[in-house]
């Protein structure tokens, strides 16, 4: 190719999101329903107060490339998040995929699910194939330097939390399965309730007060109780006074 004077930037170089697939035809499906609806919980859930809902960007199951120098490569992540990047791609598109050369921002955090199939890599644990792609452990923690990375095995309501110290991932102690995040001002822990009418630990954010960031149904159905109490309160004065309200 040839080379300009000065040399053009890698976002007008190199492949975006709409030339790279968004998908690996030949890679099976997603394992169950909780690989589907646990993400959905922690994207409902992730609301860090200290940045803007449109500078923050979530998502599962998505194609992240990571490496301008093999463009092709990629990672599929059970759920991460981006802060500081536009909801939109270029505030205008839903995006096919993640590439960290046209974004310009690594994810904050990613979350890996563990699944029977997928354990030995997303703790790495694989040996290094120098003919193949580096496992996520080694993208996230080497390449990506992404600052947080959880793990949790629904199997065995088992919840770890790694975070990037120095140059390596270092395991962080929980406590009541809990890990508090002073720079979004949110923490992750294990939820026992019930989502989307199933009832089981869950992985979800909550606030510095320590409760449960509500999911946006749990916010109305919040607001509907106040205001039924707020109606019946009223009705408790009026009749105080001896006033009996019209209910009709």
């Amino acid at each position: 190719m040839y080379q300009t004077d000065p040399p053009l930037s890698p976002k007008e170089t190199l492949p975006t999101m709409y030339d790279l697939p968004s998908e690996d035809p030949e890679e099976p499906g997603l394992p169950d329903q909780f690989h589907l609806l646990q993400p959905q919980l922690l994207s409902e859930t992730f609301r860090p107060p200290n940045y803007p809902s449109d500078q923050i960007f979530t998502v599962s199951d998505m194609n992240l490339y990571y490496d301008s120098r093999h463009p092709l490569w990629y990672k599929r992540p059970d759920w991460f998040a981006v802060l500081g990047v536009p909801s939109l791609y270029d505030n205008r598109d839903l995006r096919l995929s993640y590439v960290v050369w046209q974004e310009a921002v690594n994810p904050y955090i990613v979350v890996e699910l563990l699944s029977p199939g997928t354990e030995k890599e997303d703790l790495g644990q694989t040996l290094r194939d120098v003919e193949k792609p580096p496992g996520k452990w080694e993208v996230y923690e080497q390449i990506l330097r992404v600052p947080y990375y959880a793990i949790f095995d629904r199997y065995q309501s088992e919840f770890r939390m790694f975070q990037l110290t120095g140059a390596r991932y270092a395991e962080v102690s929980l406590s009541d399965f809990r890990f508090w995040i002073p720079e979004i001002e949110l923490g992750l822990g294990v939820w026992q309730g019930s989502y989307k009418n199933v009832n089981m630990p869950w992985l979800r954010w909550y606030d510095k007060h320590g409760n449960w960031v509500l999911t946006p149904a749990e916010q109305e159905r919040q607001k509907l109780e106040q205001e039924r109490q707020k109606t019946e309160r009223l009705i408790a004065q009026l009749r105080s006074l001896g006033v009996e309200p019209d209910l009709d």
